[in-house]
């Protein structure tokens, strides 16, 4: 009987979990025995795993965060590290593995596979980072909760005809922040790919009071050269030159520990079945990801050397739709 383990690693991300159950099922459909890796390549080096049967999955479809647990794991990238890994795997009889995380789990991924490890990625992450999907498990439902954040935020702002700044997560990634202000109707977008001046912004702002604006409304990447904090503090330091302040929200971890929506469910039980669906036809080294519409894999070795970029068309029509 075929062993294989799957794990999650990382930040977790909404969907994780239904990509797990997918998994564990369509590998027991296959015949074979499924073990779950308990926080990620830590779990790994320290053969924290068990076997996973049906039941074991049952009910967590509609569950946030990860059952299996995850965790930061530096030493994974010394070679003792891994040497500690596959010790483990070895140990358990354990053939294949499937990892379940965003671009440092893949980075992770490749090195196994690199010394002759079986293994095959599940793109799962919210920064929609990640090349080799267009889109990856967690995001929808990251993005709807700072959606939400951005509705009730503008109604106060509004209310108050203030200006108000929300930092959503994304790392050194503008597209949560893009597609949130876009689908926000925010005043302005800040996001890491493009520097701005705090200046200028000041100017969109004055602007949008003075073409009869309620309200200011900025998002902003956290890995933008002026993140909320550092606008916040520049704003109050000129304060009296400017004429405004700006109110701060930063959603942080709030974003990835929702429920996960239906598209992230229905795109997590797709990966994690074609996650088996490669093994079985004898396919490893490679992530699984969504590319125009299709699931498709990508050898890990392309996913790890190229840097995925957002459409920067997309923040010239969000200046266009902020007038």
């Amino acid at each position: 009987m075929k062993k294989i383990a799957v794990l999650t690693s990382g930040g977790d991300a909404p969907g994780m979990n239904a990509a797990i159950r997918a998994v564990v099922r369509t590998g027991i459909a296959q015949g074979w025995q499924i073990f779950g890796v308990n926080h990620g390549y830590a779990g790994l080096i320290s053969g924290e795993m068990q076997a996973l049967g049906p039941r074991d999955v049952g009910g967590i479809l509609q569950l946030g965060g990860t059952i299996l647990g995850s965790a930061r794991c530096p030493e994974f990238m010394t070679v003792e590290g891994r040497t500690k890994a596959l010790q483990s795997l070895n140990k358990q009889g354990v053939d294949a593995l499937v990892v379940i995380g965003g671009n440092g789990s893949q980075t992770g991924a490749y090195a196994l596979s690199q010394i002759g490890f079986p293994v095959v990625g599940v793109a799962s992450t919210i920064d929609n980072d990640l090349y080799g999907s267009d889109v990856t498990i967690g995001v929808d439902t990251a993005l709807n909760i700072a959606l939400e954040a951005i509705d009730r935020l503008k109604v106060t702002a509004s209310s108050h005809q203030r200006a108000f700044i929300i930092e959503v997560m994304g790392r050194a990634c503008g597209y949560l922040a893009l597609m949130a202000g876009i689908a926000g109707g925010a005043e302005a977008i800040i996001i890491p790919e493009v520097d701005i001046d705090p200046e200028d912004l000041a100017q969109e702002l004055r602007s949008a009071y003075e073409r009869g604006k309620p309200h200011a409304l900025v998002v902003v990447a956290e890995g933008a050269s002026y993140n909320a904090q550092k606008l916040e503090q520049y704003f109050k330091e000129h304060r009296e030159r400017l004429g405004f302040d700006l109110r701060v929200t930063i959603l942080g971890h709030v974003q990835r520990g929702g429920a996960p929506g239906a598209y992230d469910r229905l795109l997590a039980t797709r990966l994690g079945a074609a996650a088996t669906d490669c093994l079985h036809a004898g396919e490893q080294g490679v992530l699984v990801g969504l590319i125009s519409g299709k699931i498709s894999a990508t050898p890990l070795a392309q996913v790890v050397a190229n840097k995925k970029y957002v459409d920067l068309d997309l923040l010239k029509l969000a200046h266009v739709l902020g007038l």
